[in-house]
């Protein structure tokens, strides 16, 4: 792929992961080739079967003699201080916590102390090889993102980049990395000694060799994605894209706001004619989003939306801020579509073309839209949108005030017809099948249609919500909390 971005000044060669085994391949695998450095950028980083073989596939990377960058938002490292004092003893292995918390045993204390700045966070994904190629998205470090078992399996995408906007990512990430909120952990942490790095090592081995990961190891491998990967067939899009990332310094809430993402995306969305599709686990419009949502429709502008069903979604505070604004964005034109928990075949997964005999997988993949093993409970957790079939954003943002005002993102902007025009495709073909449309009944109540095999359920009590539920989400949505969400 960077020969042939060399061929091509100016463009980004683009291939989504949409596949969570591929997803995790590809970072695995960008890990075994990189000859000078790994620079890799997280909000969260789990300690299970795929958290644990990630690391040590940056282990092993680095005792090749690669240079390792880890920078973990610090909000989500408990339990981990003393596997990454242990990975930080090797000498080529940096890392650094965003904004930390001073007592690592009693974080809550924190925020009883110093809410405000630990209330902000670093939700940027990235995972950036030899400044060469790159990967961005949605997806954290964990099994629930990499379909490696457990109760809640997410739905999400990434894209792998290779081309101009690697080195914009490159940059991005220098000035994290360089921030005043990303600490060095031999500044937080007490220093590693030989017997604690030691068995971190026994550790990382014990884990490749485990029943566990070498089950999800076989797993991966019959993905038809993962062979593509391997092989050298993949399937890429060249077009221009473009990073469009938040200041640092909004973490400290220092940051001026045209150095904020949301402005960015604002001025993208105010730029569509004909139709906008948006993809967002967490949905908290507000009365701004309200307007601008109704503002677009008023011009004649298509809105639909895919958020998570109350029984799909892992943030009950979250839906009721979007219950909350449900009926005005109904009552202003958008669509809305939620996504039903027991729905098996990942529905963004047709956003690179598997499916509908689109040019997708080589090796005869290529209109076969894959399938997840049935998890517990399926959650949406792609951000993604698209504008006038001609755009395509791909990132960590989400539609509510934390990503906006709170939290730092990132994401991909990209120019490509082809992808764009797949992703609002789905919502013609697919996300019907996934999801409930909601919609104001005869009766002006709310109402959820199902359909299943053709057949249409309609149903006028929000789906998986007893009454205890609906009471106290009708109580949080009372609450002055939506800028929190």
């Amino acid at each position: 792929m960077a020969e042939r971005a060399r061929e091509r000044t100016g463009l980004s060669g683009i291939h989504p992961l949409e596949d969570a085994r591929a997803a995790f391949a590809a970072r695995v695998a960008l890990a075994e080739v990189a000859e000078r450095s790994l620079d890799v950028q997280y909000y969260i980083w789990k300690d299970d079967v795929s958290g644990r073989l990630l690391m040590e596939a940056l282990r092993r990377a680095a005792a090749r003699g690669v240079r390792v960058r880890l920078l973990l938002d610090d909000n989500n490292t408990a339990g981990l201080d003393r596997m990454l004092a242990a990975l930080d003893a090797d000498p080529h292995v940096e890392i650094r916590l965003f904004n930390p918390f001073r007592n690592r045993a009693l974080r809550a204390l924190g925020y009883l102390t110093e809410f405000p700045r630990l209330n902000r966070r670093m939700h940027n994904k990235s995972f950036t090889a030899d400044g060469v190629a790159t990967i961005v998205g949605g997806r954290n470090v964990g099994d629930e993102y990499f379909a490696a078992g457990g109760a809640l399996e997410f739905y999400d995408l990434d894209v792998m980049a290779v081309g101009a906007v690697v080195a914009d990512v490159a940059r991005s990430f220098d000035e994290y990395w360089n921030s005043e909120s990303a600490y060095p952990v031999e500044t937080l942490l007490p220093r590693a000694m030989a017997g604690e790095v030691a068995r971190f090592v026994a550790r990382g081995v014990a884990a490749i060799e485990s029943e566990e990961s070498a089950g999800y190891a076989r797993w991966v491998a019959e993905s038809p994605a993962v062979r593509d990967l391997l092989g050298g067939r993949l399937e890429v899009e060249w077009a221009e894209a473009h990073l469009v990332v938040d200041d640092p310094a909004k973490a400290l809430a220092r940051a001026r706001p045209e150095r904020w993402l949301l402005n960015s995306l604002d001025a993208l969305a105010g730029e569509a004619r004909r139709e906008l599709h948006v993809v967002s686990p967490y949905l908290v419009p507000t009365r701004r989003g309200v307007r601008e949502f109704d503002g677009l429709v008023r011009r004649g502008v298509r809105i639909s939306v895919l958020t998570n069903a109350f029984e799909s979604t892992d943030v009950a505070a979250v839906h009721a801020g979007y219950a909350k604004r449900r009926r005005t964005l109904l009552d202003s034109g958008v669509t809305l579509y939620e996504l039903r928990r027991d729905f098996a075949p990942l529905p963004v997964a047709r956003v690179a073309g598997r499916g509908r005999g689109g040019a997708g997988d080589g090796g005869g993949s290529a209109g076969v839209a894959h399938r997840l093993r049935a998890p517990g409970s399926a959650s949406l957790h792609a951000k993604t949108f698209a504008i006038d079939r001609e755009r395509l954003f791909v990132g960590s943002f989400n539609f509510d005030p934390r990503s906006a005002a709170l939290n730092t993102e990132m994401g991909l902007l990209i120019r490509s017809p082809r992808l764009a025009g797949r992703l609002a495709t789905l919502f013609d073909e697919d996300v019907p099948a996934a999801s409930y449309r909601v919609r104001v009944g005869a009766g002006g109540g709310l109402e959820w249609v199902a359909r299943r095999d053709g057949v249409e359920t309609v149903l006028r009590d929000e789906p998986g919500m007893g009454l205890l539920q609906r009471c106290g989400i009708d109580l949080l949505a009372r609450l002055p909390i939506e800028w929190l969400l």
